[in-house]
């Protein structure tokens, strides 16, 4: 077979500096917001002219961090506990033959400076400076199709965990807000999905968890399938 090359029209910034705690799909953290940056001759005005007349885009990307390791046939998805099996091509694991992933994301905004095209979106489920190889405008006649089934995820993920902040936590995230004012949110929201692994997620042991949204790092525990956020401090 003949050989393609892609070259990235640009990267994203993105609130997840690592793959732990990245939604397992777009739009599950609303306040998840990050930046399309396009560059170069792909930074023109003329190449997003009309795409602020759609309020969806979707956004082909690589899973750079996961390349080097290569692909399998078969993976273990998620959201069937990391327990049994599929085929690479029946689920949307990182490790694909050609790492390329797809994601739809909400238009916040459009705007152009030094010689750049930024497109604002929300909902993102990217690691931060994640290449972007392509951007198509969701078109929802075709591509909302009311009749598909899912397969093994046939609906939204029903995990939905409560979190609470201790008074350190409360304190640390007042003296932050002034430079991340959705941080309470987005932490909120993505503690709701449960990021730890498939396999530790109906495990209540006193266990101490960690992650990094942006550069603050967020410590936490699980107890009786509640999240308690234990503190937030500003990495280095």
């Amino acid at each position: 077979m003949t050989s393609h090359t892609i070259e990235p029209i640009g990267f994203i910034e993105s609130p997840y500096p690592e793959k732990f705690a990245v939604p397992r799909q777009p739009g599950l953290v609303p306040a998840a917001r990050a930046r399309i940056v396009l560059q170069g001759d792909y930074g023109h005005p003329d190449c997003v002219r009309g795409l602020k007349e759609f309020s969806h885009i979707w956004v082909l990307f690589l899973f750079h961090q996961t390349t080097a390791q290569g692909w399998k046939p078969l993976v273990r998805p998620p959201r069937l506990g990391g327990n049994e099996k599929r085929g690479v091509f029946a689920t949307r694991s990182t490790f694909r033959p050609n790492n390329i992933g797809m994601s739809v994301v909400q238009i916040i905004d459009i705007k152009h400076q030094d010689k750049q095209t930024i497109i604002e979106v929300q909902g993102a489920d990217w690691v931060n400076h994640t290449p972007v190889i392509d951007i198509k405008p969701y078109v929802p006649y075709a591509d909302a199709i009311q009749a598909a089934t899912g397969g093994f995820a046939p609906t939204a993920p029903e995990k939905n965990l409560m979190t609470t902040f201790s008074d350190q936590a409360r304190e640390e995230l007042q003296q932050l807000m002034p430079h991340y004012p959705e941080l309470q949110a987005l932490i909120t929201q993505v503690l709701a999905q449960d990021p730890r692994p498939a396999y530790q997620q109906h495990d209540d042991a006193d266990r101490e968890y960690g992650m990094t949204l942006y550069n603050v790092n967020i410590r936490w525990r699980v107890l009786n399938q509640e999240n308690h956020v234990i503190s937030i401090s500003k990495g280095f």
